[in-house]
């Protein structure tokens, strides 16, 4: 009974971990039609034609319109692109925010809090999963999952007040399993590129929602679609897409609006992908990549994809979070289930780095590890929601030492957390509960507590962007007032209307 409880949560929890979320198994039925559509390669996956929409709004690009997607952008289609942008603080254009690090760089957010809560400034439906939202200016973008179509969409949505922009739509045959859609957008204000359960990338147009360029990874590197589909978010650096397609690379970079491969790692040893995600960091002076596959921790010249540096480190499921950059060239690598935690240390010696362990933490059990999201590194500290416990939040030194946690009756479960003008925006996985806490102390101190969201699994990773707070659980996207001032009424999107100044749900 223990190990089918285990076994349960196992296809449960993978999610969320490299870029948000982790999949559930691949679909591998086939018809006669997707047998005979499909590539001869065993690494490939049922056609796009699998699933027949039905019509979208006039001017939405639908699955139908996008099957001659080029592999790269048409020039015409590029100088219809709108400008590129300079983010400001307020964007969170890519998952865990500009800097990768899950903090925002806002501030002057707003203290005094009615007792319901922050305003609720919209909410809108969802299909099941854990995806978190992109936003880049006042456009929202986020992967979303018709299960009644079997189509899988990129959506873009107006951040004031939750109204559709536009839609783009991929016929896409997903077994669903505890959520499907899993993986954050990265936006740049002229494009917004996604990559789908099935590990196709899908670069659009921010403004209108057309493709411009599309690329069947496992097709192209000769990989496979991973355990539980794609979990994996693409990293965004400044012209640069960057991630780990499987197959004969380690990592790879694109031009963003182009299409173009401008470089690989290549995969020598044949590392197995991982649902985690790349992560940018300097180490004396030389800017790279670092990611977690399967086998271990790797670091690539960020310039050209030379391999710079590896620290093998074997877990044993696909769900590593992204790797934690902290200070001296340390990372903290933690993953779910059983998995132990460890810190490296990456040290130059004259032209090469070479990594070596700094400490390992014991088994789960006794030891510290996260089922589900990346740690945040803040006042140099490690801060974080453990598996032991059933989720206490945690505050753990450089090394994995924990200093101190939560109360025995405050669990969080499997929720997400963001930072944010000194405090910790840190939610209950189960009940929806949002908890304020202040960042600034060496203890737990509470600030304030909300009931804001009542669905099942509120797993996705909060963010916090232009003063509002957008948090989802498994079939809603809510939009909460952070701002100082006095609170705006909420609005109407998709015909379901939140009352003025009122709870996500009572």
């Amino acid at each position: 009974m223990k190990l089918a409880r285990q076994l349960l949560l196992a296809v449960m929890v993978v999610l969320l971990v490299g870029c948000g979320t982790s999949s559930p198994p691949a679909d591998t039925s086939t018809t006669s039609d997707e047998t005979a559509s499909a590539p001869a390669s065993p690494a490939a996956s049922p056609s796009d034609a699998e699933a027949t929409p039905a019509a979208a709004s006039a001017g939405q690009p639908t699955a139908s319109e996008t099957s001659d997607v080029p592999d790269k952008a048409d020039p015409a289609a590029l100088a219809s692109l709108p400008a590129k942008v300079d983010f400001s603080p307020e964007d969170w254009p890519q998952y865990r925010g500009v800097r990768r690090d899950g903090a925002s760089q806002e501030t002057s957010l707003r203290g005094d809090w009615p007792e319901a809560g922050p305003p609720v400034l919209w909410r809108t439906s969802a299909g099941e999963g854990y995806s978190a939202p992109s936003v880049v200016g006042d456009r929202v973008y986020f992967n979303d999952y018709d299960e009644q179509r079997n189509v899988w969409m990129v959506r873009c949505l107006a951040l004031d007040t939750g109204d559709e922009v536009w839609k783009y739509e991929v016929g896409k045959r997903i077994r669903p399993n505890h959520g499907i859609t899993r993986s954050a957008p990265v936006v740049n204000g002229a494009c917004v590129v996604s990559i789908d359960p099935k590990c196709e990338l899908h670069c659009l147009n921010a403004a209108t929602g057309a493709p411009l360029w599309r690329k069947h990874l496992p097709q192209e590197f000769g990989g496979q679609i991973p355990a539980w589909y794609n979990g994996q978010c693409p990293l965004l650096d400044g012209d640069k897409l960057v991630l780990a397609p499987g197959g004969r690379a380690l990592l790879a970079a694109w031009n963003v609006a182009s299409g173009e491969l401008l470089w690989e790692t290549p995969n020598s040893e044949n590392w197995t992908l991982s649902h985690s995600s790349p992560t940018p960091v300097t180490l004396d002076g030389v800017a790279q990549y670092a990611y977690t596959t399967l086998q271990g921790l790797i670091g690539v010249d960020a310039s050209t994809g030379a391999l710079l540096w590896q620290f093998p480190w074997k877990f044993n499921t696909a769900v590593p979070t992204m790797p934690l950059p902290m200070d001296d060239g340390k990372f903290f690598l933690t993953s779910g289930y059983h998995a132990r935690t460890v810190v490296c240390q990456v040290v130059r010696e004259g032209d090469q780095f070479t990594a070596h362990e700094v400490t390992s933490l014991p088994p789960p059990t006794n030891g510290w590890n996260s089922e589900v999201h990346t740690p945040l590194y803040y006042r140099g500290f490690v801060w974080g929601v453990g598996k032991k416990q059933r989720g206490l939040w945690t505050c753990l030194s450089p090394d994995g030492e924990e200093l101190w946690t939560s109360p025995r009756g405050t669990s969080f479960g499997m929720g997400g957390y963001a930072l944010a003008d000194g405090k910790f925006f840190v939610l209950e996985g189960t009940t929806g509960m949002l908890r304020i806490l202040d960042a600034q102390v060496d203890e737990y101190r509470e600030l304030a507590h909300f009931q804001l969201i009542e669905g099942g699994d509120v797993w996705a990773p909060p963010i916090i962007s232009h003063g509002r707070l957008l948090i989802r659980d498994s079939h809603q996207l809510a939009c909460l007032d952070l701002r100082g001032g006095e609170p705006l009424a909420a609005t109407e999107s998709d015909g379901e209307t939140t009352a003025q100044n009122s709870p996500a749900t009572r």
